[in-house]
Parts: C-alpha cells; structure tokens; sequence
C-alpha cells in the first residue's frame, strides 16, 4: 500500500511540475510579484501565429524552461485571439512578445520577438534574473 501511495504522490508531481504555472491575467501576476518579489514574464501571443505555437511547443515545453519560470517568474500569457487584454506601452504589431516586467508592471527591456530557441531563452532568463535581484529585488532588513 505504502509502494502505491509513493507511486502515485510521485506521479502527481511530475505531472504538475511539467507545465508553466500560468496566472489568469495581468492583475493577477503583478499581485503575486509583488507578493512573492519576482519578476513577470509576459507573453503576447495568438493561437494562429506559426511563431507563437512554435514557441509554445517547443521552449515553453522545454523542462528546463519549465523548473526556471515557475521558480524565478511569475508568467503571463495574453492571447489576442482569445480578447485579452495587452496594455497599449506592451503592444507590438508582431508576435510572440515576449516582455520581462517588473512586478508593478513596467518592462525591464524591450521585448524579445518570435520563437527564440530554449538555450537562448534559458540565458535571456538568466540575464533577467541576475539584474532582478541585483537591482530591484527589495532587501531584506534585518
């Protein structure tokens, strides 16, 4: 019984450990980075776009990719097809955007355009992590 238990707490992790922990809009990712003191990686996307599904199958299935958003992101995907909503200082005319924010909102660079590849994504992410924490990460006062 005990086996069976292990087997399937097993499972259940990897199972939920392998996608993106997506919120539900933008309100929603900027509360909890604020709240959590994470960054926000925002997508702009449409279900039609050859790059967008590209990227979505490919570098957002990488579990590198994976482990690293869910630890050090809070991710947000704007589907245009779907009526999202892409605040008008975010817009671009092609997609994927894919933008790095800060957690009240404002980008931290211009955004990375179309399906760029796991490995360079996987450094862009790095690159945006070091100057988080670096330079906006609230320190801790003890």
């Amino acid at each position: 019984m005990n086996k069976i238990v292990l087997v399937f707490l097993l499972f259940t992790s990897i199972v939920f450990s392998s996608e993106i922990n997506w919120q539900k809009d933008l309100v929603a990712a900027k509360v909890k980075a604020k709240k959590v003191d994470k960054p926000i990686l925002f997508v702009s996307s449409r279900h039609t776009c050859k790059y967008c599904v590209i990227l979505e199958k490919t570098t957002f299935g990488d579990p590198r990719v994976i482990k690293a958003l869910n630890e050090d992101f809070i991710s947000f995907t704007s589907w245009s097809d779907e009526g999202d909503v892409v605040p008008q200082k975010l817009w671009r005319p092609g997609t994927p955007a894919i933008w790095f924010l800060l957690p009240n909102g404002a980008p931290m660079y211009e955004p990375l355009m179309g399906a760029v590849g796991a490995e360079d994504f996987l450094k862009a992410l790095s690159i945006v992590r070091e100057e988080y924490n670096k330079n906006y990460k609230k320190k801790n006062k003890k």
